[in-house]
């Protein structure tokens, strides 16, 4: 377990108080000007060493991102925040904005710093109604403070943060379309390359990192990376928050070490799955875009991104969905294939008409009335989606379907054996 001293996000549960007092409390916004006075090299060297990869599901490593950001561009550069957080199962960031906003604030204004940035937009889903009204009172309080605005905490360095509410589009949480949004356009990914970092915002080096990745960079600087980088495994450091729901006794938030057994964080921390540990069925490990995994893996499984990576999953934002017996899988797979199917931007042709297609079978197979040799087929339209499109929404709507056939292929064979016997039998 977690020791407590080791712990970055002290108010996850909001048991204190979230503002500007609670946060000097913290530690947070404690020798800010001294982290800035290192210079910007030295921020973006230590978040390397540290081998922070990002927290919004796809692993990049962190300091490597910030690093691409042109030096002398002659151009004004811009952080831009993804606090989008639509992925399903997915409930972390707003634990932050709501209970912790300055811990955010303060690493946005490190962040941008280091990556010559005067300008933050913070993106937050527009269904996140009372975090927007935290976050937007913390900024008030940082310029009031003056540690935000003109001379930001003393530093000489001047930088302003605006919150932007998003209009409730998944596709929005993709770096590129939550741009477009941003700039007032339809919400629909672009063509890569150029990538952000030479022509993201107004066409100008941008940079987009999820919450969480931006929150841990000021506790990294001040207790340095080596410190960060011993939590964990190698090219898996650190600390994580997981979102633990579906049956488990006692669904929740918890930030633990990265590599935890999944058994253990279950057990430990979201009271065991309802029924006992051989009641479960499957996990979704890192939300639902990622394949599930059956219990014969969930019982040794690490939480992290290359153990994951080994068993064909992912960590992704490590929202582990915890689904036993009484589920029935394939319905559980058909329900988000019709949401990928709703949140496709119709740009690309494969995702288009695939997650349509896609759902149409799924659909049919819940009670079986499709051909046995209609499994295959669903599981050649999924590759021929996967990597075909701008963005990763189709990976994401092909991967939960790839995940059941290779683990639950004998289930959808029963079923259609029994809708055909029930035929004979008519």
């Amino acid at each position: 377990m977690l020791k407590e001293e080791d712990k970055i996000f002290k108010n996850l549960y909001g048991k204190e108080d979230w503002g500007l007092k609670g946060a000097y409390k913290r530690g947070i916004w404690s020798n800010t000007n001294a982290i800035l006075a290192r210079g910007n090299d030295y921020i973006i060297e230590e978040i390397k060493k540290s081998e922070l990869r990002g927290r919004g599901g796809a692993g990049f490593p962190t300091g490597l991102k910030w690093s691409f950001m042109p030096k002398n561009s002659g151009k004004p550069h811009y952080l831009v925040v993804n606090a989008d957080e639509s992925e399903p199962g997915t409930c972390k960031d707003r634990e932050i904005l709501r209970n912790d906003p300055h811990l955010l604030l303060e690493g946005c204004l490190v962040s941008g710093f280091a990556m010559h940035a005067h300008n933050c937009y913070i993106y937050i889903r527009g269904e996140y109604y009372n975090e927007a009204l935290n976050l937007q009172k913390a900024i008030d309080e940082a310029y009031e403070a003056k540690l935000l605005g003109k001379d930001a905490c003393g530093s000489g360095w001047d930088f302003n943060i605006y919150l932007h509410r998003g209009a409730g589009a998944y596709i929005c949480g993709e770096e590129t379309a939550l741009l477009e949004s941003l700039e007032g356009k339809k919400g629909q990914p672009r063509l890569k390359p150029p990538f952000p970092a030479e022509s993201g915002l107004y066409g100008f080096p941008t940079t987009v990192n999820n919450v969480e990745s931006i929150a841990v960079a000021p506790t990294i600087l001040r207790k340095g990376a080596k410190w960060f980088a011993n939590l964990g495994n190698p090219k898996n450091t650190g600390t994580k928050i997981f979102s633990i729901s579906g049956h488990v006794n006692n669904p929740c938030n918890v930030e633990e070490e990265m590599g935890i057994p999944l058994k253990e964080l279950i057990e430990t921390h979201a009271g065991g799955v309802i029924g006992g540990w051989d009641n479960l069925l499957a996990i979704i490990p890192g939300g639902a875009s990622v394949p599930l995994i059956p219990k014969s893996i969930c019982d040794t499984v690490k939480m992290d991104f290359d153990n994951l990576l080994k068993v064909q999953s992912g960590l992704g934002t490590a929202a582990v969905i915890v689904m036993n017996k009484s589920t029935d899988i394939i319905e559980s797979i058909t329900r988000l294939s019709n949401f990928y199917k709703h949140e496709s931007c119709g740009q690309c042709t494969p995702c288009r008409e695939g997650t349509g297609w896609m759902y149409r079978i799924m659909k049919k197979m819940i009670d079986g009335s499709v051909q046995l040799e209609d499994i295959d087929k669903l599981d050649d339209v999924t590759r021929q989606i996967e990597g075909h499109t701008i963005c990763a929404l189709g990976d994401a709507a092909a991967w939960p379907i790839q995940g059941l056939i290779r683990h639950f292929k004998p289930e959808i064979e029963r079923r259609i054996a029994e809708f055909n016997k029930k035929k004979e039998v008519a």
